[in-house]
């Protein structure tokens, strides 16, 4: 497996993914956050491929100079292989190296089944937020 950042490439391989793991809604509300996120800093989008296919995808942005992740997938197929922490692990290093003030985990009603994933890698109640404002590429 290989983490890396998106590339132009991959976008119908991204799209297909969340269109296949997300509920319509998330999915709908995913693909606008994913487009602001592109056109602000794609290197907060990453991906995880196996043999050239997009398995993974995690997707962060900086708010308020604080490193939030917003939305983690991982093809059904290739689930409890650690795909999800090692996109998680790369993204935080993306964090880190921006010097964000705090990284955060988004809470919205469609990531609540995932927070496990999150607490397995070390972050805890404190560290999720359901932001006052909406994120930036929510918002936009």
């Amino acid at each position: 497996m290989i983490v890396r950042s998106f590339h132009l490439s991959d976008y119908f391989s991204v799209n297909r993914l969340l269109e296949d793991v997300l509920s319509e809604e998330c999915y709908t509300e995913t693909m606008k956050a994913f487009s602001r996120q592109l056109s602000l800093d794609s290197q907060l989008v990453l991906v995880a491929t196996e043999q050239d296919a997009v398995v993974g995808i995690i997707i962060g942005t900086i708010d308020d100079n604080k490193g939030y992740y917003y939305r983690v997938a991982v093809h059904s197929d290739h689930r409890r292989k650690g795909i999800g922490k090692a996109l998680i692990q790369r993204l935080k290093e993306r964090f880190i190296t921006r010097k964000v003030s705090r990284i955060l985990v988004t809470v919205d009603a469609h990531n609540e089944p995932v927070l496990p994933l999150y607490q397995a890698v070390g972050y805890d109640m404190g560290d999720f937020a359901k932001p006052d404002k909406p994120l930036g590429i929510v918002n936009g």
